[in-house]
């Protein structure tokens, strides 16, 4: 409903708006959401950072138990198998 005042009577009139004019708030810009991202992350005291993992290390997890053998090319769980790597290295559990 739109607000418009009426001429003749000084006051104000009730008005539809047409389904054209309704104007839709715009979705965030991606610049605009990796920044919350960001902050978010810093207010739960993470950080972002990419790695590369050598073959190698990769099956030095496998080797470990940290990951299963046939998730080795599962990006995911060689994440969580890195992550479960740097815990128990860390000794961040205890």
């Amino acid at each position: 409903m739109v607000l418009r005042r009426a001429s003749s009577t000084g006051g104000w009139d009730r008005v539809m708006a047409r389904p054209d004019t309704v104007t839709l708030p715009s979705a965030p810009s991606s610049a605009a959401l990796r920044m919350r991202r960001h902050r978010e992350r810093r207010r739960d005291g993470l950080r972002c950072v990419t790695i590369e993992l050598r073959e190698t290390e990769v099956t030095a997890l496998i080797r470990k138990r940290f990951l299963a053998e046939n998730a080795r090319n599962d990006l995911r769980a060689v994440k969580t198998a890195f992550y479960g790597f740097l815990d128990r290295t860390l000794d961040l559990n205890s």
